[in-house]
């Protein structure tokens, strides 16, 4: 089995995570998205994507085990780079896709919610940046697309702290467009994709080119930093601590180095 389903239905794709326990966000689980919006792009049927997790979780972070495989700074930072190219393409893709959140989107899983057009949340889930808390920093654009949802002063706290904040809060912030009941989070989801599945496709296309040009020049340039930084932390002592302790589960001790 793939780490991705795809369904279709009246016009709508359905992009389910299947990656448990937590749908963390393998390199392999980039390129399968990258692939299956091929398949979607080349679909002259498809007018809108919902994208989803299995199970308790939309993802819960980044495959930290993954990180431990690597070796230097040149990997760590193509990691970054690679998952960026595969965001920044959902961000500029000529459909829309809503992004419905349940149980957690932390760290790599937020980034990839951030990159869709449109997200739904239950009130409970969590959402949030954890890296420092591993001594890494967020790598796929986090940095850079966080601020434009909540502003920069809460990006700061989000980041900084590591502290997730629920579903609620990421609405009321600004992150989230809808907030919904638990069991009714994917049917509503669906419900507004059917929505925009019901217009013109070219129409659709459109927008879809036209509001991205809101975006300021500098996301690139800010994004291209965080995947160097990404690199350059990843050879830190604290980096190794950090990422050592989450696999033991156990407090970090950090040395500043």
């Amino acid at each position: 089995m793939g780490t991705l389903a795809l369904e279709k239905n009246n016009h709508v794709a359905i992009l389910t995570i299947q990656k448990p326990p937590a749908n963390a966000l393998s390199s392999t689980l980039i390129k399968d998205i990258d692939k299956q919006l091929d398949e979607i792009e080349n679909d002259a049927d498809i007018k809108a994507i919902v994208l989803k997790g299995e199970g308790k979780f939309f993802s819960a972070g980044a495959d930290i085990k993954e990180f431990t495989a690597l070796q230097g700074r040149a990997d760590y930072q193509s990691l970054s780079e690679n998952g960026q190219k595969v965001f920044n393409r959902i961000e500029q893709f000529s459909i829309p896709v809503i992004a419905a959140i349940h149980g957690a989107a932390l760290g790599g899983g937020l980034e990839l919610a951030m990159s869709c057009h449109i997200r739904f949340v239950t009130e409970s889930a969590k959402l949030g940046l954890p890296e420092l808390t591993l001594g890494i920093i967020p790598g796929f654009a986090g940095t850079q697309r966080l601020p434009n949802y909540v502003g920069a002063a809460k990006a700061y706290e989000m980041v900084l702290s590591g502290i997730p904040i629920s579903g609620s809060e990421a609405h009321h912030y600004g992150l989230a467009n809808h907030v919904v009941s638990g069991e009714k989070i994917f049917d509503e989801a669906i419900k507004l994709a059917e929505n925009i599945a019901s217009k013109s496709k070219p129409t659709i296309n459109h927008i879809m080119r036209l509001i991205t040009y809101t975006k300021s020049d500098k996301f690139n340039d800010g994004a291209a930093e965080e995947a160097k930084a990404f690199g350059k932390v990843f050879g830190s002592d604290d980096a190794k601590e950090g990422v050592q302790a989450f696999l033991e589960k156990r407090k970090p001790s950090f040395q500043d180095k």
